[in-house]
């Protein structure tokens, strides 16, 4: 987390000074919005264990916010004093870790570092993939297999050639799949939120056929339509960023570098008007189907 703050906000100070700010404010607004998507999704995997509203909203709170300001605080007031102390600024914390002198506090600094690597992976980057595939099948596939599988695929990613290069790790890497996962937050938030009125018919979670939330053979095409369009005008500009298009108009840059903010309001959007769509034809307008 402090690496990625520390380098997207390291590029937006460069633009600031070189003074085109709204080229790398959005981005960096929108990259952060991404870094942050994938939890938000699948916070359930943890709020479903708290023992009430009240206690997973005062630990989200506490826990996400103050934590966030301070680490990002941190890691720009450390990297600001490379600059006086070396003459350059290190945004490594490897690099910046080898030119500590003494043995004591490399030693302890790098355990830091690594536990720090391990709890917040473990707690942020597992859960997610592990249930995941644990739902694939649930007799065959223990927590700790799926674990152990999300490891070997983040892994095989390569995921520290990500973050060797800030241009990539933000334009190529966040923003991208916040072009994903916007869209399916955005369905999400219309269903749950505008339809269903916060509504979850509990039962219906744990039957197929006939649930209301089966739909179309366990899948909902409403779903899938939105997200695709929610996708859809992030897709020129993605294509132009990786260089698989030639040119590409300022207009689909600017919708790119709103990625995670178009994606969800072009799928929440169209969610709701196919929905009204089909309950107009089936004549059950105001009812979930």
């Amino acid at each position: 987390m402090a690496i990625s703050l520390r380098v997207m906000r390291l590029d937006l100070l460069r633009s600031l000074r070189h003074g085109c700010p709204q080229q790398a404010f959005v981005p960096a607004l929108t990259a952060d919005v991404g870094f942050w998507a994938t939890l938000s999704l699948n916070m359930c995997d943890f709020t479903r264990y708290a023992n009430s509203q009240r206690s997973q909203l005062v630990g989200q709170a506490m826990g996400l916010p103050l934590c966030m300001a301070v680490f990002g605080f941190l890691s720009l007031a450390i990297t600001a004093s490379t600059i006086v102390i070396y003459g350059t600024a290190i945004t490594d914390p490897l690099e910046l870790l080898g030119r500590i002198p003494g043995v004591l506090p490399q030693t302890l600094t790098l355990a830091g570092l690594i536990i720090a690597t391990l709890t917040t992976n473990i707690a942020a980057n597992v859960v997610a993939p592990a249930n995941a595939f644990v739902n694939i099948a649930p007799r065959r596939i223990s927590f700790e297999a799926g674990g152990l599988v999300a490891a070997g695929i983040g892994a095989v990613i390569l995921p520290w050639k990500l973050i060797s290069d800030s241009q990539g790790f933000i334009f190529t890497w966040l923003i991208a799949y916040s072009a994903l996962l916007g869209p399916v937050a955005g369905v999400m938030f219309a269903d749950f939120f505008i339809l269903r009125q916060r509504r979850v018919e509990v039962t219906d979670l744990f039957v197929t056929k006939g649930s209301s939330y089966w739909y179309v053979n366990g899948w909902s095409p409403v779903s899938m339509i939105a997200l695709a369009m929610g996708v859809l005008p992030n897709l020129p500009g993605w294509l132009f960023t990786v260089g698989l298009y030639p040119s590409c108009g300022p207009m689909w840059i600017a919708l790119y570098h709103w990625a995670w903010f178009t994606g969800f309001g072009v799928a929440s959007a169209v969610y709701l008007g196919l929905k009204y769509l089909v309950q107009k034809r089936a004549g059950l307008v105001g009812q979930m189907i």
